[in-house]
């Protein structure tokens, strides 16, 4: 019968370096980890199943993978990261807005911004499960859809080296510009473990500066911080929270934080607990004067962080006209 959707796909967890060779059975190999959408995608008789991290159907929001997989001579099963290429570096906005669309409208969005599946793996090929087969023979599996042509636009081979070096190249600002948020490791002789994080990744940190706008918790124990940045016409735009701040940044910043004036740009407005969550957050609006230094991953939206950053310190050496502005 082969494999069925849904499968939850092989994880990550996450370090702050690339591991050793050791860390992983079998010694180490290091991909691209891409800023797009985790899928796994099932082609059976020339009909496609594009199966999202969480098991959600993003078929009929790129018909342009359906007609592609239409044209295969081979069944297969894919692990790969989906991602739509615009301006010379892969578009998460644009990505976002395209799983939303269904019918004509998702027609359209394919032919002005067509998607592409970079590859890192295959589970089923040539009527064969694989998921009990090393990585390496997995790779080797795939990297032949490749060279036979089985394969082809707009299905990708993720970049794939055991070289530490190379990888680190990887972790350049030049690649987080383009969208490659980082490295993911796998061990030449894992099997392929659904639902576990038995991978690592490492994702590219750079350090910037932005205002605090807003803290949970309260101004006597900030737990979080809400971070924003002033554009050309003096609006505050949120760019990012935290991640719980260690004690010794709240103490620091209790002691500076000041009650916001009611004119704050962000009165009334309201913050979601998490991306993707309608839950509404707890927030105490702080005078946008405190300039902070944090550390945050690749994946931004024009301007913002989407996921949570790592507040450093604060810099009292720094005016709130020194951050960069928003969207710079």
């Amino acid at each position: 019968m082969g494999l069925t959707p849904p499968i939850e796909p092989m994880l990550a967890r996450s370090l702050d370096r690339l591991p050793t060779l050791g860390a992983l059975p079998g010694g180490v190999i290091m991909e691209w980890k891409v800023d797009g959408y985790r899928v796994i995608a099932f082609v059976r008789r020339g009909r496609l199943f594009l199966q999202s991290r969480r098991g959600a159907d993003l078929t009929p929001a790129f018909p342009e993978l359906a007609d592609a997989a239409a044209e295969l001579d081979e069944d297969v099963v894919l692990d790969g990261e989906l991602v739509v290429p615009r301006d010379g570096r892969l578009d998460f906005t644009t990505l976002q807005d395209r799983a939303r669309r269904r019918g004509s409208t998702a027609a359209a969005a394919a032919t002005a911004n067509p998607a592409h599946l970079i590859c890192f793996d295959v589970l089923e090929a040539d009527d064969t499960e694989l998921l009990a087969l090393s990585y390496a023979e997995r790779r080797a599996r795939l990297e032949r859809l490749f060279a036979d042509e089985v394969l082809a636009a707009p299905f990708a081979l993720c970049p794939a080296t055991p070289d530490f070096d190379v990888a680190m190249s990887w972790l350049d600002p030049a690649f987080g510009a383009a969208g490659i948020e980082g490295v993911v490791a796998k061990g030449r002789a894992q099997r392929y473990r659904p639902g576990e994080r038995a991978w690592i990744k490492v994702r590219r940190r750079d350090t910037h500066e932005a205002l605090v706008g807003a803290v949970t918790g309260g101004l006597q124990r900030p737990t979080t911080v809400l971070l924003g940045r002033y554009d050309d016409r003096r609006q505050l735009h949120f760019i990012g929270r935290s991640v719980p701040l260690a004690k010794g940044l709240q103490s620091v910043l209790t002691e500076h934080l000041a009650t916001a004036a009611a004119d704050h740009p962000w009165a009334g407005r309201r913050f979601s607990a998490g991306w993707g969550s309608n839950r509404r957050l707890d927030v105490t609006l702080v005078a946008p004067d405190i300039v902070a230094e944090f550390s945050g991953d690749t994946a931004g939206d024009h301007g913002c962080w989407r996921h949570p950053v790592r507040l450093l310190r604060t810099r009292v050496d720094m005016a709130p006209r020194d951050v960069a502005r928003f969207g710079s």
